[in-house]
């Protein structure tokens, strides 16, 4: 199954240019299998996307887009913001009493430099900072494709997960309608609902996917 876990729409995240329904039809018209709702630090219910999966005859997900000390996580397990969230210990913590899963977010964002690194020593010690960085080891993947960034930012991460020896997630990170469709996970069991999603990447049974060279 091709699922994009990372995916915005208005007014939940505010940054966003796609109605929750426009971006489900897209997606389905792109031949997906289904889409995660993952809002800038706000949730659905499991009741709102189980009604839109109703409605569309779609399967839709909720999860979260988190913003951290260390960085942005997409996590799935959780359905209401608590103060101290910002904190990646914290974060995890919170996680595990939920059973849930935490995914690092566009990695090379604060810590790749697309100029610089065309300094094969400078891109080497952005690497060594980034392997270095604790926050890392609170997450169970780590976004190797992001839809919205560019090759050499997907490379970075693609470096970084070889580095970490984490397994890797695709999402197109839309915010506009034709950014959909860029990148998803493909995962090796049928989804159904949110404890299957959670149970196939705990264990690392899925694999990231650039739809654009697919």
């Amino acid at each position: 199954m091709l699922i994009d876990l990372h995916t915005h729409s208005y007014p939940k995240s505010d940054d966003s240019f796609i109605s929750v329904d426009e971006l489900i039809e897209e997606a389905k018209r792109l031949g997906l299998d289904g889409v995660c709702l993952t809002e800038h630090d706000a949730f659905w219910s499991a009741e709102e996307t189980h009604t839109l999966s109703q409605r569309h005859d779609f399967l839709v997900l909720p999860g979260v887009e988190l913003n951290t000390d260390s960085g942005h996580v997409v996590v799935f397990g959780l359905d209401r913001y608590v103060f101290g969230m910002h904190k990646p210990a914290f974060l995890r913590k919170l996680v595990d009493q939920h059973a849930g899963v935490m995914i690092a977010a566009h990695p090379y964002r604060r810590r790749f430099l697309e100029e610089p690194a065309q300094n094969v020593e400078s891109r080497r010690e952005m690497l060594e900072q980034a392997v270095a960085d604790e926050f890392f080891g609170y997450c169970d993947a780590i976004e190797e494709i992001n839809g919205r960034g560019s090759a050499q930012e997907n490379k970075f991460s693609l470096d970084l997960r070889d580095r970490l020896g984490m397994r890797s997630t695709g999402g197109s990170d839309a915010h506009r309608i034709g950014q959909l469709g860029t990148a998803a996970t493909r995962f090796q069991k049928k989804i159904t609902g949110l404890p299957d999603l959670i149970q196939e990447i705990r264990p690392g049974r899925f694999c990231a996917v650039d739809l654009r060279y697919a």
